[in-house]
C-alpha cells in the first residue's frame, strides 16, 4: 500500500478533487482489473478510451482515477457517486503510468543493470545471445522479448515485443526478487512511442539496424517517424552501442545524450568484425569471423550469414562491459540456439532444414539471399501468409520466393478469418511475376511432410513464417501446431528416429 503523494512524487499533475494522502491498494490500466482501493489510469488507445470505463471502476471500488481530461461532469451525468474518489489530471497518462508503476514496485530497475535492444531485425537473437553469454559467466539475467519473458526458471509466453509499462515494472520486480543482476530486453519502436519504457534509465541502449517496417495505421505514419521513435532510446540510456554500418546510423543516433560506442565491419568501429568465413557441417550452417578492436577473439557461430555476425558482434560489445572473458563469449555464442530464428532441426546429414520467423518480404529476402551464399543443391522455401492482413505482403513474399528459391511450397500460416485458399491464390499472383517453380499444399503439416519426403542430397529447406509460434490461428481459435513436433511425428511415422 502506498499513498498517491508517494506515487506521484516528482510528476506534474493537477488535483481535481480528493487528497494525495489517499492510500492505494493497487494500480490498473485495464478497467477489468480494478479492485477495491485501486488507482485506475485512463489510457486512450488505438481502439478504445479508458475514460469511458471510469464510471465502471468507481463501482468496482476505485479510490482514485488518473485522467487526461476532466470527466467529473460525465460521472455526474452517469449518476455515479464519486465524492470519495480522488481525481488527478495529467498531460499524458501513458507517460505517467510508467512512473507510477516504477514507484509502485519500488523502482526495481535501480538494483539491476538494464540492457535495451532496438532495431528492425536482430533484436530477438541478440537478446538471447546476450543472456546466454552473461549466464555462462555467472551473471543471473532476466529476459523480456518477442518470444517470452524469462524470470529465473520461469518462462512466460509474450504477447508483445515490449509489454505495457506496468508489466515491465512487474517483471523487473520479480527478476530483482529472484536475484537477477541484469535484464536484457527487446525495445520496440511502439514501446518507445507509447512510453512503455519510461520510469527508469537503461544502462545500455543498443541499435541493431533499421529498414522500413511498422508503417501504417495504428503504427508509424512514415519512415521518419519510425526512425525518430527508435532514436529515443539513445536519450534514455547511459551508454549507447550502435551499428555504425547501418545507413540510418546518423539518423538514429542524432541528438543522443549518452556515451556512444559502435560495432560493425567498418574500420573505425569500436568492436569490429573481419575475415568472415562460411562454414557448414552435417545438417547445419555456420560462419566464423575475427572480432577485433576492444575485443580480440576468433568467433564461431552455428548460424548462417552476415547478419548472424552482426548479432554476435553486438552481443560481444554489450557483454564486454560486464567484464566477460572473450573465451567465455566464444563458447556461449557457439552453443547459442534461438527458437524460430534460423533454427536448424537435424533430420539427415544429407540435407539441412531450418525454421525461421521470416514473415514479410524484407525478412524473407534477407534470409534467402543469405542461404544462397552456401550454394545448396536446391533452396526450398515453404511458407504461407497470415489472414486479415494486407494482400500486398502476400504478393511481395510470393515474388521474393519465386526469384530466390529453386522451389516454393505454398501452404497455410495463420489464416485467421480468411479462406486459406484465397491467401494462397494471392501468393501465387506474386510468384506469377517470376519464373519460379512452386507447389501448393494448403495443409501445413502435409506440406512439411512433402518437403521431407522429397528432399534430395544438399537441399537447403527453410520453413518460414511461424518461427517460435506453436499455434495456428483459425477463425479466432488458436490450435496447437509446433513445427518441431510435426517434424518429429513425421520422422516417427517413417521410422527415421
Amino acid at each position: 500500500m502506498k499513498t498517491l503523494g508517494a506515487l506521484f512524487e516528482g510528476l506534474e499533475y493537477e488535483l481535481l478533487q480528493g487528497s494525495m494522502d489517499t492510500q492505494i491498494e493497487g494500480i490498473a490500466y485495464d478497467s477489468r482489473n480494478v479492485k477495491d482501493g485501486f488507482l485506475f489510469v485512463c489510457i486512450t488507445g488505438a481502439k478504445t478510451d479508458g475514460h469511458k470505463y471510469a464510471a465502471q471502476t468507481v463501482g468496482q471500488g476505485a479510490s482514485a482515477i488518473v485522467v487526461t481530461r476532466d470527466i467529473r461532469e460525465e460521472l455526474s451525468q452517469a449518476g455515479v457517486d464519486f465524492s470519495d474518489v480522488t481525481v488527478i489530471k495529467v498531460k499524458d497518462s501513458r507517460y505517467v503510468l510508467a512512473f507510477l508503476s516504477a514507484a509502485w514496485f519500488d523502482h526495481p530497475a535501480s538494483s539491476m543493470k538494464i540492457i535495451g535492444i532496438t532495431g528492425t531485425k536482430g533484436k530477438t537473437t541478440t537478446t538471447y545471445l546476450v543472456r546466454n553469454i552473461l549466464e555462462e559467466s555467472g551473471i543471473k539475467t532476466g529476459l523480456i522479448g518477442t518470444i517470452e519473458i524469462i524470470i529465473g526458471d520461469e518462462h512466460i509466453s509474450a504477447e508483445h515485443t515490449t509489454p505495457e509499462s506496468y508489466l515491465v515494472q512487474e517483471y523487473f520486480a520479480k527478476m530483482r526478487d529472484v536475484g537477477c543482476q541484469c535484464v536484457v530486453m527487446e525495445v520496440s519502436s511502439q514501446a518507445l512511442m507509447l512510453h512503455r519504457t519510461q520510469g527508469f534509465i537503461f544502462d545500455y541502449g543498443i541499435f541493431t539496424n533499421l529498414s522500413p517496417d511498422h508503417i501504417g495505421e495504428a503504427e508509424h505514419k512514415d519512415f521518419e517517424d519510425y526512425m525518430h521513435c527508435k532514436s529515443l532510446l539513445f536519450q534514455q540510456c547511459r551508454v549507447g552501442i550502435a551499428n555504425c554500418d547501418d545507413a540510418n546510423f546518423a539518423g538514429v543516433t542524432k541528438g543522443h545524450t549518452c556515451t556512444l560506442e559502435t560495432f560493425g565491419f567498418s574500420e573505425g568501429a569500436d568492436y569490429r568484425a573481419g575475415e568472415p568465413e562460411l562454414t557448414e557441417g552435417p545438417g547445419f550452417l555456420g560462419v566464423n569471423f575475427q572480432a577485433s578492436g576492444k575485443v580480440n577473439q576468433k568467433m564461431q557461430l552455428h548460424a548462417p550469414g552476415r547478419f548472424s555476425i552482426y548479432n554476435a558482434l553486438c552481443a560481444i560489445a554489450i557483454c564486454d562491459h560486464f567484464g566477460v572473458d572473450s573465451g567465455v563469449m566464444e563458447d556461449a555464442i557457439k552453443k547459442a540456439k534461438v527458437r524460430g530464428r534460423i533454427e536448424d532441426v537435424h533430420i539427415s546429414d544429407e540435407y539441412t532444414l531450418l525454421i525461421d520467423y521470416a514473415h514479410n518480404a524484407m525478412s524473407l529476402e534477407s534470409l534467402l539471399v543469405t542461404l544462397r551464399e552456401y550454394h545448396p543443391g536446391r533452396l526450398i522455401c515453404l511458407f504461407g501468409c497470415g489472414g486479415n492482413r494486407s494482400n500486398l505482403r502476400r504478393f511481395e513474399m510470393g515474388e521474393v520466393s519465386g526469384k530466390l528459391a529453386d522451389l516454393t511450397v505454398i501452404t497455410s500460416d495463420n489464416p485467421r478469418d480468411e479462406d486459406p485458399q484465397a491467401i494462397i491464390d494471392d501468393i501465387k499472383i506474386g510468384i506469377g511475376k517470376t519464373e519460379g517453380k512452386y507447389v501448393e499444399i494448403p495443409d501445413r503439416r502435409e506440406a512439411i511432410a512433402w518437403v521431407i519426403d522429397n528432399a534430395q542430397p544438399r537441399d537447403l529447406i527453410v520453413l518460414a513464417g511461424k518461427g517460435h509460434e506453436d499455434y495456428q490461428e483459425i477463425k479466432g481459435v488458436k490450435y496447437p501446431m509446433d513445427e518441431r513436433n510435426i517434424i518429429r511425428d513425421i520422422m516417427k511415422e517413417r521410422n527415421m528416429l
